[in-house]
């Protein structure tokens, strides 16, 4: 059943044509336009600020069942988790504080970041990781538990910080930005689907019982919350997660792909407030 109602959806993707159209060139200000301008121009009705909110801003009666669960988050047990491992010193005496500005607090906005000494996109899971084993810790598996912990704390501290993300003037950050733009409109899996097929050719239509989210401002939410997963899950876990429903073949958490992706979708959301951490069905 799902299978078919996701074809049933794929016949719907003719809307976003102009927009896919200006997303061939690499301008990350042209291409900022564009996808602003068609979400806005789509939804006039949704303020742009409740984008970062996803399918609570497309259908309103699954909004009154957020605002409602909203009261007692079921990710709050997480946040005071991440709260406390944040605090608690490695082996060597030092935290995660010692890794980041502003001692790790109010900083989920600036990522993820282009790193000029190697080359590539550093997102705050990976940040995490770095920070872990430099001092002399074990990474922590990227998809859940641990790090969506930890992340789920960091992010509870942006809340309201407009999303920052740079693209230097350098051409393999240009290039990354590229790359996570061609793969967020690339075809893939046994239903052909690309992330736009969902995300942005069909934002407020269902899957079954499920309202898709729009891609405006959706990075803004993460980690979230599903309660099809019984638990918190990272950016990885959610790209990984349309992969294998689209029939492809997921990615390793935090891979190249992975990263660039989120690292054009946070541009495209710059100036959206953080509204991590988020429950979605």
């Amino acid at each position: 059943m799902l299978r078919k109602t996701l074809i049933a959806v794929a016949i719907l993707a003719g809307a976003a044509q102009p927009l896919l159209a200006a997303e061939t060139a690499s301008d990350p200000k042209a291409d900022f336009k564009a996808f602003r301008d068609y979400f806005t121009n789509r939804f006039p009705k949704v303020a742009l600020d409740d984008f970062v909110n996803g399918p609570y801003s497309m259908d309103e009666g699954l909004r009154k069942q957020w605002k409602a669960i909203d009261e007692f988050p079921p990710y709050d047990f997480v946040v005071d988790k991440g709260k406390q491992m944040f605090a608690t010193p490695f082996k060597n005496g030092k935290t995660y504080g010692d890794c980041f500005a502003n001692k790790g607090i109010g900083v989920r906005q600036d990522y993820p970041k282009f790193d000029a000494k190697t080359g590539q996109v550093i997102t705050l899971d990976v940040a995490l990781n770095q920070c872990r084993e430099a001092n002399g810790e074990k990474p922590f598996d990227y998809s859940k538990d641990d790090m969506a912990a930890l992340t789920a704390y960091m992010a509870f501290t942006s809340r309201g910080k407009p999303m920052n993300i740079a693209i230097p003037n350098d051409p393999r950050a240009l290039a990354a930005y590229t790359k996570g733009k061609e793969y967020f409109y690339t075809r893939r899996g046994q239903l052909n689907f690309s992330c736009a097929s969902c995300h942005v050719q069909n934002p407020g239509n269902h899957i079954r019982t499920e309202v898709l989210a729009p891609a405006l401002g959706i990075m803004n939410a993460m980690p979230i919350y599903r309660s099809t997963w019984g638990g918190m899950g990272t950016v990885s876990r959610r790209l990984q997660s349309c992969n294998s429903q689209v029939g492809g073949v997921p990615l390793p958490g935090e891979s190249e792909e992975y990263r660039d992706v989120e690292y054009y979708l946070s541009y495209m959301a710059n100036g959206l407030p953080i509204s991590g951490p988020g429950t979605r069905p």
